[in-house]
């Protein structure tokens, strides 16, 4: 794997998904799962109670520069700005709006986060640390 980093100037076409933030293992970083009382994360063996998983952001983007299209994933803190609140803030939101409104599909975020996402950034040129 090439360890070179470089930066892109791009434009933001399209949010790839409805999930922005995700159960997060605090060792290694990798999806936790979760049942009704205990984490797990499959990779490194880190267990917990539920109550006490933290989240973090992740944001998948179609992108364009002036020649190609890219599929790529932002992760982390970064994305605080975006959002306003922390990964955890905004998944106790979630929750408390879920609750709220009888929704039961807990992995959505609510439409209306969902919109003012694509409205953030779709369209929007960045610079991305590829």
């Amino acid at each position: 794997m090439n360890s070179v980093r470089r930066l892109l100037s791009a434009s933001v076409i399209s949010v790839q998904n409805s999930c922005f933030i995700y159960p997060a293992c605090q060792k290694c970083f990798s999806r936790l799962v979760l049942d009704s009382r205990r984490f797990n994360c499959l990779k490194c063996g880190c267990t917990g109670e539920a109550k006490d998983a933290s989240y973090r952001y992740r944001l998948s983007l179609k992108i364009a520069d002036t020649n190609d299209l890219f599929d790529i994933t932002v992760f982390g803190s970064c994305l605080d700005p975006f959002f306003g609140v922390t990964a955890d803030n905004l998944q106790r939101y979630i929750q408390d709006f879920n609750q709220l409104s009888g929704e039961t599909n807990t992995d959505a975020s609510p439409g209306v986060l969902v919109q003012a996402v694509e409205t953030c950034f779709i369209g929007k040129r960045f610079i991305f640390g590829v």
